[in-house]
C-alpha cells in the first residue's frame, strides 16, 4: 500500500475522512499521526446558543428525591408517577426562577405544557447534535472528535434533560484522550449516568445493583470478570452517590453503608472511588477496554496478536489513552490490507464524512437529523445502556438504499421522503406520519474547486478513476467504473465533476472506510 493511500485510511480512521487538502499537505502517515495527536490536545467544551434549556417559569419540575418505595427483590424503584430530576443551566437555577413559583410534576402540566416543554427538549437536543455534527465535519481535533464519539456509545446514556446530556458529553469530550481512571470516575459522578443507571436510588439498606454492574460489565471488566457477590458489594460502595439540584455530584454521607465489603478478593471500608481503583487493578479491565476500541477503530474481528502488546503497554501507561491511540495507529498491521476499507460506516461517520471529505456547507442540518434517525443513528439518543451495535447491524435494506440514495438527496434533491418509525421513547411521541416524514432540504452547497485541484492536469476520461481513489477506501470493481464514466458524460466539466460524485458517493463501495 502505498502512502497517499495509508494516509487516506489513517484519516478515516481517527477522524472523519481525508479532504483534498490534506493529501496536497504531503504529509507522511507518521506526520500526519503527530499532527493529529498535537491538533487534538486541546478541549474544547460543546457550546452555543440552543443547546440548553430552561423551563418556562410556573412549568419547573420538582426537586429530585430520595423518596423511594422498595420492591420485593429487595432493589428500589422510583414511582411512576414521579418525574426524573431535573437538570438546569446554573445561572437559571440561581436567579432566573421567581420565589414562589410553583414546581410541578410532569403529571401535573396541561397537554399544551407538556407539548411546549416536549418541543423545547427537543429543540436543545438537535442543537446539540447539529453542533456536534459540525464540529466533526470541520475542526481540526479530528481525533477528539472520532474518540468522543466512541465514549458516547461506550458510556451509553439517555436521559430526558439536555443540560444533562450536554454536561457527561463535555466529560468525556474533555478526557476523551486523557487517562481512562480520571474519565472512568467522571462520567461515573455525572449526573446523567447516576440518574439513567439508577444510582441516586441506591442507599444503605436498600442498594440498587444496576450502576455496579454496569459499570464491570459494560464499562470496565466484561462479563465472566466478576461476581454477583462482586456486584451486590460494590452497590453497597456506591450508596450516597447522587447529585442535586442544580446539576452537580453530591455524596450523601448518611445514605452510604460504611460497613466492610469484599470486592474482587480484597477487602475494606470501601468507597466508590476505592472500587473503581480495585477494577482497573484486574488485567482484564485492560484488555476489555482495549478490545472495544480495536474493534471501533480497526476491524470488528479482534486479533489477540495485537491487542495483548496494546493492553500489557496501556496498564503500564496508567491507562493513557493518547499513548493507545499512538500505539495502535503506529503499528505496521493497522495499515495490512485485512483493515483497509473493511469497516461499515455508521450513519454518523457516513454523513460528517461526506460533509469533511468534499468540504460541504449545509444551510438546513434538519432534515439530515432526519435520516440520521432513519439509518438508526440518533446522537445523545442510544438504543440502551449498552450503545449502538455497530457493524453489520448498520446495514438493512431500507436502510441501505436510503444511504445509497443520499448523494442524490443532498446534491440533486432528488425526492426521498422518509416516514421515521414511531418510538415510545422519543422526546415528542405520538406524531402524525406527515409530522414524522423527512423530505429532502438540506441546502447542500458542493464546492469543486478543492477536487479540481485534486484532479491538476488528470485527462477527463481518467478524473472518474482518480476521484475513486480518494472516495473509496476499496478498488472500484471495472463494472461501476464503466458505470460513473457514463454518469461523468456532461458537456459541461462542471456538472461532469458534480455527477462523477454523486455517481461514486452512490455506490456501496463508498459505506466502507
Amino acid at each position: 500500500m502505498n502512502s497517499t493511500l495509508q494516509l487516506q485510511h489513517l484519516y478515516w480512521r481517527a477522524g472523519f475522512g481525508p479532504r483534498p487538502q490534506d493529501l496536497a499537505a504531503g504529509l507522511s502517515p507518521r506526520k500526519a499521526l503527530r499532527q493529529l495527536l498535537h491538533d487534538s490536545e486541546k478541549y474544547e467544551p460543546l457550546t452555543g446558543p440552543g443547546l440548553s434549556y430552561t423551563e418556562p417559569q410556573g412549568m419547573v419540575m420538582a426537586e429530585p428525591t430520595m423518596a423511594k418505595k422498595p420492591v420485593p427483590d429487595g432493589t428500589v424503584t422510583t414511582p411512576p408517577d414521579q418525574p426524573l430530576a431535573p437538570m438546569q443551566p446554573r445561572s437559571a437555577l440561581r436567579g432566573g426562577i421567581a420565589a414562589g413559583v410553583p414546581r410541578l410534576r410532569r403529571a401535573d402540566l396541561t397537554p399544551e405544557q407538556r407539548k411546549m416543554q416536549n418541543m423545547g427538549i427537543r429543540d436543545a437536543f438537535e442543537n446539540m447534535t447539529t453542533a456536534w455534527m459540525d464540529r466533526m465535519a470541520t475542526s481540526p481535533a479530528q481525533l477528539r472528535e472520532k474518540m468522543t464519539l466512541f465514549w458516547h456509545g461506550h458510556f451509553a446514556c439517555r436521559v430526558r434533560q439536555p443540560n444533562a446530556a450536554l454536561s457527561l458529553h463535555n466529560t468525556t469530550r474533555r478526557y476523551a484522550l486523557g487517562k481512562f481512571p480520571d474519565l472512568l470516575l467522571a462520567v461515573s459522578q455525572e449526573p446523567a449516568m447516576l440518574q439513567f443507571l439508577n444510582n441516586q436510588q441506591n442507599r444503605k439498606q436498600h442498594p440498587n445493583e444496576n450502576f455496579a454492574r454496569e459499570v464491570m460489565e459494560l464499562f470496565t471488566l466484561g462479563r465472566g470478570h466478576y461476581t454477583e457477590q462482586d456486584v451486590k458489594e460494590a452497590a453497597r460502595a456506591f450508596t450516597g452517590w447522587g447529585y442535586d439540584y442544580e446539576g452537580n455530584y453530591k455524596f450523601r454521607e448518611r445514605e452510604h453503608d460504611a460497613g466492610a465489603k469484599t470486592f474482587l478478593g480484597s477487602t475494606g471500608n470501601f468507597s466508590g472511588e476505592d472500587v473503581l481503583q480495585l477494577i482497573l487493578k484486574q488485567p482484564a479491565a485492560a484488555t476489555f477496554l482495549v478490545t472495544k476500541i480495536y474493534r471501533f477503530f480497526v476491524n470488528d474481528v479482534p486479533n489477540a496478536a495485537h491487542i495483548e502488546p496494546l493492553a500489557a503497554a496501556f496498564r503500564k501507561s496508567g491507562y493513557d489513552i493518547a499513548d493507545l491511540m499512538e500505539r495502535m495507529f503506529s503499528a505496521d498491521w493497522f495499515y495490512e490490507p485485512a483493515n483497509v476499507g473493511t469497516h461499515i460506516k455508521s450513519p454518523v461517520e457516513l454523513l460528517a464524512g461526506i460533509r469533511r471529505t468534499l468540504n460541504v456547507q449545509i444551510d438546513n442540518d434538519k432534515p439530515l437529523l432526519g435520516y440520521q434517525k432513519a439509518l438508526g443513528q440518533t446522537l445523545f439518543q442510544p438504543p440502551n445502556v449498552a450503545g449502538w451495535p455497530g457493524g453489520r447491524n448498520w446495514i438493512d435494506s431500507s436502510s441501505l438504499l436510503l444511504r445509497l440514495q443520499l448523494p442524490a438527496i443532498l446534491f440533486k434533491n432528488a425526492e426521498f421522503a422518509v416516514a421515521l418509525k414511531q418510538d415510545e421513547n422519543d422526546i415528542a411521541p405520538n406524531l402524525s406520519k406527515a409530522e414524522r416524514t423527512v423530505r429532502p432540504g438540506a441546502g447542500a452547497h458542493l464546492p469543486l474547486a478543492p477536487l479540481q485541484q485534486l484532479l491538476g492536469a488528470t485527462p477527463a476520461p481518467q478524473q472518474p478513476e482518480k476521484l475513486s481513489a480518494f472516495l473509496l477506501q476499496t478498488a472500484i470493481r471495472p463494472e461501476n467504473l464503466q458505470l460513473v464514466q457514463q454518469a461523468a458524460q456532461q458537456k459541461e466539466p462542471a456538472q461532469a465533476l458534480r455527477a462523477t460524485l454523486v455517481s461514486l458517493l452512490s455506490l456501496p463501495e463508498y459505506q466502507l472506510a
